[in-house]
């Protein structure tokens, strides 16, 4: 018996303490950044939605008004550079009420997700604005912005990729309806579905 216990090892005074503070430092990192990939991006205004809705509205009126189909074109661009400021202010102080980052793990996903057909529908403006087929831009701006919404929106509530396939149906309309219907396609899409789907959002989701 004196030999067995001569045999277990004593501790040893002179290792250097486990790093625990470290260690839980590390774990709670992991654990926001699981989180934040795992959550949902809901900066989205609802309020910011329905203002944009407003203006497009507007422009909707003042295009319709329009005989040159350039100037026509140059409402609508202004229109989109409104409707971006609005929904970046909105969605800015929006995430800033809640104490969250806008850019989040989810942020930057919705982000990515919605700024390829954004893209894809810029270089298209471009290309068909002066062609035979320019007539059908209402209906491009319309698929590719409901594209861009159902894709960033699987990264955000539901209801935001339901507003994005409500988009697209409304650009399939267009598609295959007489080409001067196209402003009022225009109307119902930017200015109808963003009033119809900002209401609920800033009721249910914060704003």
């Amino acid at each position: 018996m004196g030999a067995m216990r001569a045999q277990v090892p004593l501790p040893d005074d002179r290792n250097d303490p486990v790093p625990i503070h470290g260690q839980a430092m590390d774990n709670l990192r992991f654990i926001r950044e699981t989180m934040e990939r795992a959550g949902a991006f809901t900066a989205i205004s609802g309020w910011g939605l329905m203002a944009v809705g407003v203006t497009a509205l507007v422009a909707a009126a003042i295009a319709s008004l329009q005989n040159d189909p350039q100037a026509w074109l140059g409402v609508w661009i202004a229109e989109a550079l409104l409707a971006f400021a609005i929904s970046l202010g909105s969605a800015t102080r929006k995430a800033l009420a809640a104490g969250q980052p806008l850019l989040n793990g989810p942020g930057r996903l919705f982000v990515f997700s919605f700024a390829m057909p954004m893209i894809a529908g810029a270089l298209l403006t471009v290309a068909l604005s002066a062609g035979p087929v320019a007539e059908r831009l209402p209906a491009v701006w319309l698929l590719l912005y409901g594209a861009g919404i159902v894709t960033g929106g699987a990264f955000s509530v539901r209801i935001v990729p339901t507003m994005g396939l409500c988009f697209m149906a409304l650009g399939a309309a267009a598609l295959f309806s007489p080409a001067v219907w196209g402003n009022a396609w225009l109307a119902a899409g930017f200015g109808g579905l963003h009033l119809a789907f900002g209401w609920p959002i800033a009721r249910q989701h914060g704003g």
